[in-house]
């Protein structure tokens, strides 16, 4: 003889839609794109045979170590991320997940974003520049400096091409900024010397630490990010000004003063 329970049905049924649903929702499309961490570039140096900064009209000087802007790479706008696939780079460490819109804007076309990207590198380029050049005292009119990345978009690279630019150049009095360390980092650069926040710092933090860094710098709002990735051995030095970066690098180099942490 056998019972039917009205309770054990409607959970057995219930138990079934869900299983439905969760099958249905791993085929679905999600807006979503696949993050990895990218290439870093010192910008001391060369990327594929050419430097990073150039600069004439002013002496410039030889420098010990490396200021790497970092990077990460995406998945493109119109790739397919589905339920399996995020919780796949969930468990991942090496990779995250992050919305379409926060990487790549409300566009879908490639070329549209490829543009977009290109015009917020150069006006982060440019304001480097100017942020440089104002803090060394310098015009437009006596110096020419170019930058040069090919591949890469966006503006988190302008607090690197600040650094690159000043220790490139120098100053009498100002010692080295790298100071013969592998030096990373992160954050936009406003005119003024303003450091803002970026997106992929975990990534990023990886991306150093895979290329030898020991200091990573990035801005204060992004500590909480970093610290979730950061591995024993890269200190995590928060900056929120191109004043507050430098003097950070001179009392690291000089082992006097006081450094920010995360």
């Amino acid at each position: 003889m056998s019972w039917f329970s009205p309770r054990a049905g409607l959970l057995a049924l219930s138990t079934v839609l869900v299983a439905a649903l969760l099958a249905v929702a791993a085929t679905v499309p999600l807006p979503y794109v696949l993050t990895l961490p990218g290439a870093t570039a010192d910008t001391l140096g060369e990327h594929d045979g050419t430097p990073l900064v150039s600069v004439s009209g002013v002496p410039t000087r030889e420098t010990d170590g490396e200021l790497r802007l970092t990077t990460i790479v995406g998945t493109l706008p119109d790739s397919t991320m589905r339920m399996t696939d995020i919780v796949d780079a969930w468990f991942d460490g090496s990779e995250a997940v992050m919305p379409r819109t926060a990487l790549y804007g409300t566009s879908e076309d490639v070329q549209e974003i490829e543009q977009h990207n290109q015009e917020a590198m150069t006006e982060s380029q440019s304001a480097a520049v100017t942020a440089a050049l104002n803090w060394l005292g310098l015009s437009a009119d006596e110096v020419s400096v170019e930058l040069s990345l090919e591949d890469v978009g966006g503006p988190s690279a302008g607090l690197m091409f600040t650094l690159g630019i000043i220790d490139t150049i120098g100053q009498e009095g100002l010692p080295e900024l790298a100071g013969g360390r592998v030096i990373a980092g992160t954050g936009t650069i406003a005119p003024d010397g303003t450091v803002g926040p970026v997106s992929g710092v975990p990534l990023k933090v990886l991306a150093a630490d895979r290329d030898g860094a020991e200091v990573f710098l990035l801005p204060p709002a992004e500590c909480g990010d970093a610290e979730a990735t950061a591995p024993d051995g890269l200190r995590l030095v928060p900056v929120s000004s191109l004043d507050e970066a430098i003097d950070s690098l001179i009392a690291l180099s000089s082992g006097t003063g006081s450094v920010p942490s995360c």
